[in-house]
Formats: C-alpha cells, sequence, structure tokens
C-alpha cells in the first residue's frame, strides 16, 4: 500500500467510520466495538472503554451486566407421583420459580462476549443448568409427587435482541456525540483531540444516556461511585438501587414505600415530608457505619433516586 494511501485511510473520521459500519449489513459487531474503544481512548472517557472492552471480552461474574442483557428463562418439569403416575415436561409458571427459588432464576445475565451473542443467536434452542431447581422445588409444586427433572430455555430471540441494542446504542452514541462534542468526529488514527475535563465529562455524560439509559452515577466525598439505575414508577427497580447503593434491604423498602406513597412533584422540592423524616431518623445509621453508604452521599442518593422514581430526571 503506498504512502498516500495509508494517508487517506487516516484522515477519515474514526466516529464516521464507525457510524458507516452500524449502518452495513456486513460489518460485525466486533470490529465496530474495536474502532470505538479506539475512539472512546482518544476521547478520554474509562466508563465508554470499559463497556466495549466487556461487550468484546465478555463480562466477569463481579461484573454488572447493562439491563439489556437480562433475558427471561422459562422452565418445564417432569414429577413421579403415586401409582406410577407422571406429570412429563409440564410447564413452571415463573411466578412459581420466583417464590420458591428467587427471582435471579427467571432473569438469566448473559455474559458472553458479543461475538459469542452472535453465535447463540444462530441457535435453535438455547438451555441452561437447571439441576438445582430439583431441590429447591421438591415438594412445593405437586404435594406428594417427586421432581425428577427440570429444564430452563432461553429464546434465541433474546440473543438477536441484545445484537440489535448494541448496534442502536452504538450509533445513538456516535451521533449524539457529534452533536455535542464536534471535536469527537475530527479523530483519526493520526489525530488525536486534546482531552479535556469538560469534553470528557461530557462524553461520560452521553454515554451514561445512550448506553445505559436510566442511570445516574454519584461520587462521593472519598471519590466512589453509585450509581443508580431506576424506572420511573417501578418499585423494585428503585429497591434494588438502593440496596445495591448501599442501603439495608429494609430500609430500601422502607423509602421506597414513602416516596411511592408521596411521589416527587417538582424537581426543587423533591422529597416529601415523611421522606425526610425517615432520613433525619436514619441518617445516624449511615453516619456510624453501620450501613455501607456514607452519610455525606446519603441524602444525595435518596433524593435523586426519588426524582428518578417520579420520572423527573431521565
Amino acid at each position: 500500500m503506498s504512502h498516500r494511501a495509508i494517508r487517506g485511510i487516516s484522515a477519515i473520521s474514526v466516529l464516521h467510520e464507525i457510524q458507516a459500519a452500524v449502518l452495513s449489513d456486513e460489518a460485525d459487531l466486533s470490529t465496530i466495538l474495536l474502532k470505538l474503544r479506539f475512539l472512546a481512548s482518544r476521547l478520554g472517557s474509562e466508563p465508554l472503554e470499559d463497556w466495549v472492552k466487556y461487550e468484546t471480552s465478555g463480562y466477569p461474574p463481579e461484573v454488572d451486566v447493562p439491563e439489556y442483557r437480562i433475558v427471561g428463562v422459562t422452565y418445564r418439569g417432569t414429577w413421579s407421583g403415586p401409582f406410577g403416575r407422571m406429570i412429563q415436561d409440564a410447564p413452571i409458571p415463573p411466578h412459581l420459580i420466583e417464590q420458591f427459588a428467587g427471582e435471579s432464576w427467571t432473569s438469566y445475565k448473559v455474559r458472553e462476549s458479543i461475538a459469542g451473542v452472535e453465535q447463540l443467536a444462530k441457535s435453535e434452542t438455547l438451555g441452561i443448568n437447571a439441576s438445582n431447581l430439583i431441590l429447591l422445588l421438591q415438594g412445593n409444586l405437586y404435594p406428594g409427587w417427586a421432581c425428577n427433572s427440570v429444564s430452563g430455555r432461553i429464546s434465541p430471540v433474546a440473543m438477536k435482541e441484545i445484537k440489535q441494542a448494541v448496534r442502536s446504542r452504538v450509533l445513538e452514541l456516535t451521533i449524539e456525540l457529534e452533536k455535542q462534542v464536534p471535536e469527537a468526529a475530527a479523530v483519526t488514527l493520526t489525530k488525536p483531540i486534546p482531552q479535556e475535563a469538560a469534553s470528557e465529562a461530557a462524553v461520560t455524560q452521553i454515554f451514561n444516556q445512550t448506553i445505559l439509559g436510566n442511570v445516574t452515577h454519584i461520587t462521593a466525598t472519598d471519590g466512589a461511585q453509585i450509581t443508580l439505575s431506576i424506572t420511573a414508577g417501578d418499585i423494585g427497580s428503585m429497591r434494588t438501587a438502593l440496596i445495591k447503593a448501599g442501603l439495608p434491604e429494609e430500609a430500601a423498602k422502607e423509602f421506597t414505600e414513602i416516596v411511592a406513597a408521596e411521589p416527587p412533584k417538582a424537581i426543587d422540592n423533591p422529597l416529601g415530608s415523611k421522606a425526610l423524616a425517615w432520613i433525619k431518623k436514619n441518617g445516624p445509621k449511615a453516619a456510624s457505619g453501620a450501613w455501607k453508604i456514607g452519610s455525606e452521599v446519603l441524602t444525595d442518593v435518596l433524593t435523586e433516586a426519588a426524582m428518578k422514581f417520579a420520572g423527573l430526571k431521565p
């Protein structure tokens, strides 16, 4: 290849290369994500780099997967009863699975790399190891009957939806970068842009909005990041987010119920009297170290959570 050709390739905007690849039916996601990781490194956004790394290499057990990688699982089971009677390959309602085994069994976290997801999407059937469910369901669904086997299945369509979710988020991300951080479109293989704190913050904010969706990050005084992922009006997502933020389960449940009963009506007055009284009563527990969340961010976290629950913040 001539030097002129090399210069021509390096002069092409990496962001525009990504957009063209996303809109092409032939380009694979792994290649697109590698280009996006290069762009992220040039823009100085570690959260974006980490997301691309996990998508291309897989999510380790200690890292939470994005919401679009959590898919439903259906179960069927076989039981044997008195006098040789059998119930074979019968569907098990998800509600009963959650009641006797927990919600984690009906929501599977797909940790495979995007290349692995693409391969799984080509399968006709996808199964998971559900052998432990036999013990958890034994004697609960059909009293007096023995649970012999349980099988869990995931629809291959769910894998295709993950692919589409990643593809659409990459396109939306690059569109927003082009609008809000114009210098991002000037990055080429040989031409970086000067990294400024304002630009890095803008890129990370765009990443949070377009890739993670309804996610808010709060920084504690020690630099620790607290992430809130809450869907408006969803009590379960708020309770889960508060538990992850460091509140005990019972405390998260109490505060969620209070906010659900008196939801915020305006951003400048997000907490009702009962919520404020609850914070005043329980603040010392956080200050004493009894809770995993620090007192210096407790009010900020609870305020943000209440506003996101009420739909006052994205």
